[in-house]
């Protein structure tokens, strides 16, 4: 059944000139059905250059946001309405304007999970696979670094010459993960390493064995001799690794490593999409586009 409807999405999109980009969190029936699975960084990126004229977004609203900012002659569908991101909409343009006015002469650095009205306050937008080579080419010392903390915390740590000016925000599912989790993961799989997302808390990176983004993470597993993996970012990426690597283990760091806004999309929602029965086609007015898709810009110049 699951391939009978991925063989006919597969039909639809090439008969009504479609594109779907998936994140890594999506489950595997999804990113199967993708032209392209990545993370935040790698579909930005993506997005800019594919040639179709319509795009499906399995992922979150900022995500598609980001899609319509580089491609605003592309209609961006996102493939479930409801799926939003609670970073994302944790803090509004007027707080950070104030913070940015009580540390003149900073850079606002954006982590791309925020809304496209956050960016347009941004000096330049960074994923966790980029933060910290973007942050270090950055002319300004000081750094206003929005909204997650422990990313911001990670990213300071590795750049002492740069002062970074840092907010309570980021993401609740990586961010309930406790030390006592990881403790008590490294003693359930004593022979595994463990690979953790820098959403995390500074206390369960400081137990990791590689900290990284979420394909950086899924690459270091791919190519490591090693054969047992503890993997501290959503549960999806537990199931992508084994299909990639049935040869290897791969263990959650905690069951409760989950992301509702991630899961709620279906493959079901993908085909309606190109039945042109479900979905949000994403409209941004072209004056708040330009005005955001500048830290979009940056971030792609820097990043490589």
């Amino acid at each position: 059944m699951i391939t009978d409807i991925q063989k006919e999405i597969d039909r639809l999109k090439k008969s009504t000139d479609t594109c779907i980009l998936a994140h890594s969190y999506m489950s595997e029936d999804i990113c199967e059905a993708a032209d392209f699975c990545g993370d935040s960084y790698a579909l930005a990126v993506k997005a800019k250059n594919v040639s179709q004229s319509n795009v499906i977004v399995c992922g979150v609203r900022f995500m598609a946001e980001t899609v319509k900012m580089l491609s605003p002659s592309k209609r961006v569908i996102l493939a479930n309405p409801q799926a939003g991101c609670p970073m994302a909409e944790q803090f509004n343009v007027e707080e950070i304007e104030k913070l940015k006015r009580q540390n003149a002469g900073c850079a606002v650095v954006a982590y791309v999970n925020t809304t496209a009205k956050l960016k347009t306050i941004a000096d330049v937008c960074v994923t966790s696979s980029s933060a910290v080579k973007i942050c270090s080419a950055l002319p300004q010392k000081d750094i206003l670094f929005i909204p997650d903390i422990n990313l911001g915390t990670y990213v300071k740590n590795l750049l002492p010459e740069k002062n970074f000016i840092l907010v309570d925000g980021g993401c609740p599912a990586h961010a309930k993960i406790t030390r006592a989790d990881a403790e008590n993961a490294k003693r359930a799989y004593p022979q595994a390493l463990m690979l953790v997302h820098p959403e995390c808390r500074p206390e369960v990176t400081a137990l990791a064995d590689y900290v990284g983004s979420t394909a950086g993470i899924m690459q270091f597993a791919e190519k490591s001799n090693k054969r047992q993996f503890i993997i501290g970012t959503e549960n999806s990426i537990v199931q992508h690794l084994q299909f990639r690597c049935p040869d290897k283990k791969f263990y959650p760091l905690s069951k409760d490593l989950l992301c509702g806004n991630m899961r709620i999309t279906t493959l079901y929602d993908v085909f309606d999409c190109l039945n042109g029965d479900g979905g949000e086609e994403i409209v941004m007015p072209e004056e708040l586009r330009v005005r955001a898709v500048r830290s979009i810009e940056k971030m792609i110049e820097y990043g490589g």
